[in-house]
């Protein structure tokens, strides 16, 4: 059996290995873009790029059971732990950590990270992606909100990610062009354009991000996921 993975819409996905393994990436589910209804909740292993309430989305209600592992930069552990969380575990920038034999890189993404409570804001830490390498070897690169940073060339080096999903909306996260020279320097084998459409002030678009990588001169296989949908991994 194949590893599968599922949209949310936004940036939300569903990593279900071969062994049955549940790994989400910053689960915000009710986004406007979300499926009207999700097959499972289920979840072995959260992970959260950065603070940002449609990141951190619906782990407070997804990650009760101690089954659950949230993984997450140290700020947002200390404050997921201080919500009552029980099975948090806090990380950093360059480091990697193996759980449930999944290997977790968190690199780092150009962005802002706070935690909003009412008129109160919070540090939330540094924003981050993640470098997922499944049981076989399969490496998923979810970059999170993020610019455009030349540092994409060590991940490709170090990496060599199969899977890329890259924000491509603009605004709030690198745009169309940006996204385009992303790819270019990641190179991986499939792209996923993620954070775009959810808002008005998400203006990217997919065939935008198209052109740009074919003005590059760039083949790359560009799966546009649609709300809800399963590929196979």
């Amino acid at each position: 059996m194949a590893h599968r993975l599922t949209f949310f819409g936004h940036s939300a996905f569903r990593i279900t290995t071969r062994n049955n393994l549940k790994i989400w990436i910053d689960p915000w589910l009710d986004n406007p873009m979300a499926p009207k209804t999700i097959d499972s909740t289920d979840a072995d292993i959260i992970l959260i790029t950065h603070a940002h309430s449609d990141h951190l989305g619906n782990t407070l209600n997804l990650a009760r059971s101690p089954e659950t592992e949230v993984v997450a930069i140290h700020e947002i552990q200390q404050y997921l732990l201080f919500k009552g969380l029980p099975n948090v575990t806090g990380m950093n920038i360059g480091g990697t950590y193996i759980t449930k034999g999944i290997s977790i890189t968190m690199v780092q993404a150009l962005h802002s990270s706070s935690i909003q409570e009412g008129n109160e804001i919070h540090y939330g830490g540094e924003a981050a992606g993640f470098i997922i390498t499944l049981e076989d070897g399969i490496c998923l690169y979810h970059a999170g909100d993020t610019a455009l940073f030349g540092d994409m060339a060590l991940i490709r080096e170090l990496y060599r990610p199969d899977i890329a999903m890259l924000p491509i909306g603009s605004h709030y996260v690198m745009g169309p062009r940006e996204a385009a020279h992303a790819a270019r320097l990641l190179a991986p084998k499939q792209v996923i354009p993620m954070h775009y459409a959810t808002f008005t002030a998400l203006t990217g678009t997919v065939d935008a991000f198209k052109k740009e990588l074919g003005e590059l001169g760039l083949d790359l296989e560009i799966t546009a996921m649609q709300p809800g949908e399963t590929i196979e991994v």
